[in-house]
């Protein structure tokens, strides 16, 4: 694990990280089509920044992905397909924020669950990770109810506080966004307890 500074904006990079089903790894730029495969999907990006991808967008990402360190492909241990993506980014104060998507044809699977705990669990262990902070928007049930699940708790809603898109007379199309946190010390109590 390597944590560097570029221009003031703090990485970290990883090697890989492996679960019992997943290998966790910097994109390469041959990822391009599991890639499009996934932001292709107007229920995958539904809640996202951007628009679906196009395979021509898709392989610019997967360029870009790979020269980012923020984020990390989720691929499935027995073949190596891409079937989703994290992203952590380091923060003040030692916080770090977390956040996936995942191709539709793989929802449903515990996928995210796993891959979310190995990723906290590395933060916290690996990069000595004090706070993790992961945002959602409340109409986004599975994502905040992942959160959740991986001990995460909901520290408030904020009303719309960010927008992504425009209505057609170009005004903004406001959501609300929960906040989730979860502290290294909360982490460590809780995995000393299911142990």
């Amino acid at each position: 694990v390597l944590l560097i500074n570029i221009k003031g904006m703090f990485m970290v990079l990883i090697n890989a990280i492996v679960t019992e089903r997943l290998i966790i790894r910097k994109f390469s730029e041959d990822d391009w089509e599991d890639i499009y495969e996934y932001l292709s999907n107007e229920d995958v990006v539904k809640f996202e920044p951007y628009k679906i991808f196009s395979r021509e967008e898709s392989r610019e990402e997967a360029i870009y992905r790979a020269k980012n360190n923020n984020f990390l492909a989720v691929c499935l241990k027995k073949t190596g397909k891409v079937i989703g993506n994290l992203y952590l980014i380091k923060k003040e104060y030692d916080n770090y924020q977390i956040g996936c998507i995942f191709n539709h044809n793989y929802w449903n699977n515990g996928y995210a669950t796993e891959s979310f705990n190995a990723l906290i669990e590395y933060a916290f262990n690996r990069i000595k990770a004090r706070r993790i902070i992961a945002l959602c928007n409340p109409e986004n049930i599975p994502s905040w109810k992942l959160l959740e699940r991986v001990n995460m708790r909901r520290e408030g809603c904020f009303k719309e506080n960010i927008y992504f898109k425009i209505d057609e007379n170009n005004r903004p199309i406001w959501q609300d966004t929960y906040e989730y946190a979860i502290l290294s010390s909360e982490w460590k109590d809780k995995q000393h307890k299911n142990n």
